[in-house]
């Protein structure tokens, strides 16, 4: 029996059964270890839900200034951010063919005007000749006809004219307005050539203490957003600003890229201190729905789904004894009266003496941190589970507390 139990084999038998049962006594104390869960307090607070977009700063009137006529530049008087008035000279052409014209008009005019002095001589001449009847009806008639044809001809060579010394006033660039230059695209000697589309010589901003964002919001939001509500943004340049604004329009011209529809949405913004540049890119946020001294959620409790727990049996849906407006202590405070809202359902999990608890939840607004509780069997002070514990804290335990087989 002695030799038996010092056998190689007989020892790694028994090894290998000390081995097993200290395997299935750590796996049944650590095993059946409550999970221990992570908390959050349902609160009352306030709430916002807000629709995001990014959009552009442009300044409220941006006037393109063109040229009617042809030519070289040839001096400038004003440039990047310059300071302008109304009428103010922007910039002078070459006008050296254009008063050529000119002179040419102010010619024919002359000319003009002394065939009507002959015609006018002639006319006379024969109509006095016909009353004494030594010329013919027909001798008359012609000299008529050359009076009214000389008098045309001076009509449309004044008319050429005119042309010609309103084409000569073109030549001299003035501001349309009064405000700040913001672009220029030409330089002295540049030559611009006045065809079927206008050029661009300069962009003027009326006023830059009003200016405008024009952001492209999804369809998905646009039928939450009203003129006149509240919009607030941020800039890169201000990082630690917040700026506010208000919807001034929204324009029924539809963006299609890559099949995602967007609509603009243009938001007006004072820039007493102008701070805020043409072309900056804004994020904005648009408040669509508030709610004030409301039960509040954790979004994190709505996502939390238990892997095995020991639970009770589920509350009861919200039916119309929890409908906005029932019990003002679980839904947040909702008076009757008040307009229907879009609500849609949640549970979430309540810890009550060590075990979860499913509740069945109607939510109202969210703010992607937080969501409203609009009914449900829940009130403030409950506690509802966010998640567990991960498995570090357990081996951090299972390390302090190192296993033992003998």
């Amino acid at each position: 029996m002695k030799k038996l139990l010092h056998s190689p084999i007989a020892l790694a038998l028994i090894a290998a059964a000390i081995i097993g049962i200290g395997i299935i006594v750590y796996l049944k104390v650590y095993s059946d270890s409550p999970p221990q869960f992570r908390t959050e307090i349902v609160g009352k607070g306030d709430i916002s839900q807000t629709v995001s977009a990014n959009g552009t700063i442009n300044p409220v009137t941006l006037v393109s200034v063109g040229t009617q006529v042809s030519g070289t530049v040839k001096k400038l008087y004003v440039d990047f951010n310059s300071k302008v008035k109304k009428g103010q000279i922007l910039l002078e052409l070459d006008d050296s063919l254009l008063a050529a014209q000119l002179k040419q008009s102010e010619a024919n005019v002359q000319s003009a005007q002394a065939s009507l002095e002959l015609a006018t001589a002639n006319e006379k001449r024969t109509r006095d000749l016909f009353a004494l009847q030594y010329v013919a009806q027909q001798d008359l008639d012609t000299a008529v006809q050359a009076k009214k044809s000389a008098e045309a001809q001076l009509l449309s060579a004044r008319a050429q004219l005119g042309k010609d010394r309103a084409n000569l006033s073109y030549s001299v660039i003035r501001s349309p307005v009064s405000g700040v230059v913001v672009d220029r695209e030409v330089d002295v000697g540049q030559t611009v050539a006045a065809s079927l589309q206008t050029p661009t010589l300069f962009k003027i901003a009326q006023d830059l203490s009003k200016m405008q964002i024009d952001s492209n919001f999804a369809e998905a939001d646009i039928g939450s957003i009203r003129v006149g509500q509240t919009a607030r943004f941020t800039v890169d340049a201000f990082a630690d600003r917040h700026f506010k604004g208000e919807v001034r329009q929204i324009r029924l011209n539809p963006t299609t890229v890559s099949n995602v529809v967007t609509y603009d949405v243009v938001v007006n913004v004072d820039n007493p201190e102008q701070i805020l540049l043409p072309g900056m890119t804004a994020y904005v946020n648009i408040a669509v729905a508030e709610r004030k001294d409301v039960l509040l959620v954790p979004n994190a409790a709505l996502r939390y789904k238990p892997a095995k727990s020991e639970m009770e049996q589920p509350s009861p849906k919200p039916g119309p004894a929890a409908s906005p407006g029932s019990n003002p202590q679980k839904n947040g405070g909702s008076q009757r009266g008040k307009p229907k809202r879009d609500t849609f359902a949640g549970k979430v999990y309540v810890l009550e003496k060590g075990k979860l608890k499913p509740v069945n939840l109607t939510l109202g607004i969210t703010d992607n941190r937080n969501t409203e509780i609009v009914g449900g069997d829940i009130k403030q002070g409950d506690l509802v589970v966010t998640g567990e514990e991960q498995g570090d804290d357990k081996s951090a335990n299972s390390a302090r507390r190192p296993m033992r087989f003998f």
